[in-house]
């Protein structure tokens, strides 16, 4: 009981913190002028990743690399099977063949960066700086693209509209919002802020106390139960987005949030607590992850379009995954 309190009081805690924290940053960035394009690019990306992030941080300061790391790349392969497979049996897929080429041809080439990195050195301050880097090199382009209004959303805008519905602001100026409010708005977000790292810790030490209960490795812990419940949010925004027949932004959703992951979550974590990646997830689930995001990349690249059968096969795919690491 103490252990599924811990687990589910931890996730309750992440995805409610989670939501303070990007209302109330976003509610002061309104206030204080910035476009809504900016915000969708930074606080809103940034914000839905904070559950990923302080529960990769925290396992990792505790001295558990297989849920930190395993949280990173567990919840890539539940984007792209489990969520994005839910996603396209609600509505179809609709591929964009520019978007794909660029937000497709990141993502992948993230996931095969740590694939190369992992079994090669520590994810330390040097790896951790390069991947955060990166990620602000590729929301740097994205802002510009956008900003030009030429060729296709990317990935990094959609997500942000798939959670902040930018698509309803595009164009016009945020409402100021009253002078009393900015006190308001920065402890909503404060209050978050301390939710979500609360809710971090409960997770992992949950997630610690049923690993060593079940007598299974925290890295099967954090590739599952840790690495879906960090991607409820994605889960929530992209299923919404798929009912709303916004099935564009349910992918933009999910690739998005795979490259945040990366370079995001992996490189923030490395600088704060350098991890060796796990033996086991080096030399399987860094593939799968790959494979998977190569999958995703093909189907959309062979029809620009992910229907419900693909769906269906996704789902099967995760289900078949999530069966062979656990522990029989």
């Amino acid at each position: 009981m103490e252990i599924a309190l811990s687990l589910i009081g931890g996730l309750v805690l992440l995805v409610l913190g989670g939501e303070f924290l990007v209302r109330g940053a976003v509610r002061f960035a309104e206030r204080i002028g910035l476009s809504p394009l900016l915000i969708g690019l930074t606080l809103v990306g940034f914000g839905t990743s904070t559950p990923e992030l302080v529960t990769s941080v925290e396992a990792a300061l505790e001295g558990s690399p297989g849920i930190a790391i395993g949280n990173i790349v567990g919840s890539n392969i539940a984007n792209i099977l489990l969520i994005l497979g839910m996603s396209a049996l609600i509505f179809p897929i609709a591929v964009s063949q520019s978007a794909l080429k660029r937000d497709g041809v990141i993502m992948v080439g993230a996931a095969m960066l740590l694939a190369v990195v992992s079994p090669l050195m520590v994810l330390g301050p040097f790896v951790g700086a390069a991947f955060v880097a990166m990620l602000i090199g590729y929301v740097t382009y994205a802002y510009l693209q956008e900003r030009s209004g030429t060729g296709d959303h990317t990935a990094a805008f959609e997500r942000g509209e798939a959670v902040e519905g930018l698509v309803e602001h595009k164009g016009q100026e945020h409402a100021r919002l009253p002078a009393a409010d900015i006190a308001i708005s920065l402890a909503i977000a404060l209050a978050g802020l301390v939710l979500v790292i609360f809710g971090g810790s409960f997770l992992v030490d949950g997630a610690v106390k049923l690993a060593a209960a079940m007598g299974i490795s925290e890295t099967v812990i954090g590739l599952t139960i840790v690495a879906v419940g960090t991607s409820l949010p994605e889960m929530v925004t992209s299923v919404i987005a798929a009912m709303k027949r916004q099935a564009d932004v349910a992918l933009g959703n999910i690739l998005g949030s795979n490259i945040y992951n990366i370079l995001g979550i992996g490189g923030i974590t490395a600088l704060i607590a350098p991890t060796a990646v796990p033996a086991e997830i080096i030399a399987r689930d860094n593939l799968v992850m790959v494979g998977v995001s190569l999958l995703l990349v093909a189907l959309a690249y062979t029809g620009y379009r992910i229907g419900r059968r693909e769906g269906v096969a996704l789902i099967a795919g995760y289900v078949g995954y999530v069966a062979l690491i656990w522990p029989k």
